[in-house]
């Protein structure tokens, strides 16, 4: 058997893959903490070790997002410049968070459970 060196732009593809399931999920959460702005959001995605997460995915999710009746958004005077956006949770987005929270944990272990379970010993019938 040939073992074949890692490829990062593999691991890059895979970690955009494993990003795009759960990123509306993650935003939501951020949102439940605190309301935010756009440049906000980019921020704590950064933070919270998202470092791929920019503007140009943050607004057209916003948008998506409040679409289906989960954000809700206000202007806000801003300290320099024009008013911007700020976003919240809505009752709805609430709601679906907890919901996808609990799809989430559920998913998470039966992964775990399968990558942890030893590998059976012989050929199946």
């Amino acid at each position: 058997m040939v073992v074949n060196e890692p490829d990062p732009t593999q691991d890059n593809d895979r970690q955009t893959q494993l990003l795009r399931g759960a990123l509306d999920m993650c935003l939501l959460a951020l949102l439940a903490k605190e309301p935010a702005h756009g440049y906000e959001l980019v921020r704590r995605f950064d933070a919270a070790g998202f470092e791929a997460v920019g503007y140009g995915t943050i607004y057209p999710l916003l948008t998506r997002l409040r679409r289906l009746g989960l954000v809700a958004d206000e202007s806000q005077a801003s300290p320099s410049g024009p008013a911007r956006k700020v976003y919240g949770l809505t009752d709805a987005g609430h709601s679906r968070l907890r919901t996808w929270s609990r799809q989430w944990t559920d998913f998470v272990g039966i992964v775990n459970a399968t990558l942890t379970d030893p590998a059976p010993s012989g050929p199946r019938s």
